[in-house]
C-alpha cells in the first residue's frame, strides 16, 4: 500500500516572520485575520513529527517555536490572537490555544532532530504550571505532557499534569442514558478526548482509562462510519438523536480520528483501528458524503469543509494541518494495512 506524502507547501505558504496566518481565501493567506496559536501549535506538532524534516519544515517548526516563546505569558498563560503586523490583540488564558501551546511544545520536546528540545521543554514547564477544567484544553495538553513523559518519566511538571487529568478523566458523567460520551453532545476534535484518556493512562499505568478511552473511541468510530466511509461529526455537534449525514464537515474531526487511532493502534491490536486511519486519510480523497475530494492537489492545502455536494474552496490553516497530519499517520502506519 502506496502512502500519500504528507506536503508542507501550503502551510509554508501561508507563513511570515511571525507565523501561519489563520484563514485564507482560496489559497491567499488573508493577512487581515491574522494569526492564532491554537493553529500554529499544531504547526509545531505537525513539523516535529515529521521524519527526517527539511530545512523548510526545520525553519517552520523554529518560528512555531518562537510564536509560542511570544504566546505564553509569565506565568504560563496563553495569548491566542495576533495581527499581522505583529501585535497581540487578545489576553492570556488556559483555554484551547494553552492546552494545544503544551501539545506542540512536547511534541517538539520530545524530538530530536530539531534541535529546539531545550527551550520547547522549559516552555512546555512554565505552560503546565497552570489547570483547567475544561475537557478539551485538558486532552491537548495532555497530549504534550504525555510525549514529555515518554522521554523523561520524571519530569514533574509532565507528570503532574497527567495526575490531575486523570483525576478529571475519572470524575462521573453520565449526560445520558444510553449515551457513553462524557459530553452531552459531540463537539469539535472530538476524538481528542479517547486519545487523551488513552495517553494518560498509558503514562500513569492506568489500565481503566486506556480501555475507557479505546472503548469512548470505537463508538466514536462506530458512529461516524457511514457505508464504509467516513461521515464525521458537523459544525454545531451532534447529540443522541441526531443521525447524519449532516455538514458542514470539519477536516479537524477527520484528523483528530485518524490520532486517535494510531495511539490506539499501538494499545490494541484490533484491525479497527488501522481501519480508522485509512478511512480518515480517504475521507479527504473523496471516500466521504459527498464524495468530493477535501484538498487541492495542486498547492496541497486542504478545504476548509465539506458541504452536501460542494467544498469550502477556502485552504485555511486548520483544514491544511488537519491533512498534513492524517497523511502523516497513514504514511507511518501503513504497512499495516499491507
Amino acid at each position: 500500500m502506496t502512502a500519500p506524502p504528507g506536503r508542507f507547501d501550503h502551510l509554508i505558504a501561508l507563513t511570515d516572520r511571525f507565523g501561519t496566518f489563520e484563514h485564507a481565501e482560496g489559497s491567499r493567506p488573508r493577512r487581515e485575520h491574522g494569526y492564532c496559536a491554537d493553529d500554529v501549535a499544531r504547526v509545531l506538532v505537525v513539523a516535529a513529527r515529521e521524519p527526517a524534516p527539511e530545512p523548510p519544515v526545520r525553519a517552520l517548526a523554529a518560528s512555531s517555536l518562537a510564536f509560542i516563546r511570544a504566546s505564553l505569558g509569565a506565568r504560563g498563560d496563553s495569548r491566542n490572537r495576533r495581527a499581522a503586523d505583529g501585535c497581540w490583540t487578545s489576553r492570556g488564558s488556559v483555554k484551547d490555544s494553552w492546552g494545544r501551546s503544551l501539545w506542540g511544545l512536547g511534541t517538539a520536546a520530545a524530538n530530536t532532530d530539531l534541535n529546539l528540545g531545550a527551550e520547547a521543554l522549559a516552555l512546555f514547564e512554565r505552560g503546565a504550571t497552570r489547570r483547567t477544567t475544561s475537557p478539551r484544553s485538558m486532552a491537548f495538553a495532555s497530549l504534550g505532557a504525555a510525549a514529555v513523559f515518554d522521554v523523561d518519566p520524571t519530569n514533574r511538571g509532565a507528570l503532574d499534569l497527567l495526575e490531575f487529568n486523570a483525576t478529571l478523566m475519572s470524575l462521573p458523567r453520565a449526560p445520558a442514558s444510553g449515551w457513553p460520551w462524557p459530553e452531552v453532545r459531540l463537539a469539535y476534535a472530538n476524538a481528542v478526548l479517547p486519545d487523551a484518556m488513552m495517553a494518560v493512562g498509558t503514562a500513569l499505568g492506568r489500565d481503566d482509562l486506556v480501555r475507557r478511552g479505546l472503548d469512548l473511541l470505537e463508538w466514536l468510530l462506530e458512529r461516524e462510519t457511514l457505508d464504509g466511509h467516513l461521515s464525521v461529526t458537523a459544525v454545531g455537534g451532534a447529540g443522541p438523536g441526531d443521525r447524519g449525514p449532516r455538514f458542514d464537515q470539519q477536516p479537524i474531526e477527520a484528523s483528530s480520528l485518524a490520532d486517535a487511532c494510531a495511539r490506539a493502534l499501538t494499545l490494541d491490536a484490533s484491525t479497527v483501528w488501522w481501519r480508522g486511519i485509512a478511512m480518515a486519510n480517504a475521507w479527504f480523497d473523496g471516500e466521504n458524503d459527498s464524495q468530493i475530494a477535501v484538498w487541492d492537489p495542486t498547492t496541497g492545502g486542504g478545504y476548509d469543509g465539506l458541504l452536501q455536494s460542494t467544498v469550502n474552496v477556502n485552504q485555511g490553516a486548520e483544514s491544511t494541518l488537519a491533512l498534513v497530519s492524517t497523511r502523516q499517520q497513514f504514511a507511518r502506519h501503513c504497512s499495516v494495512g499491507v
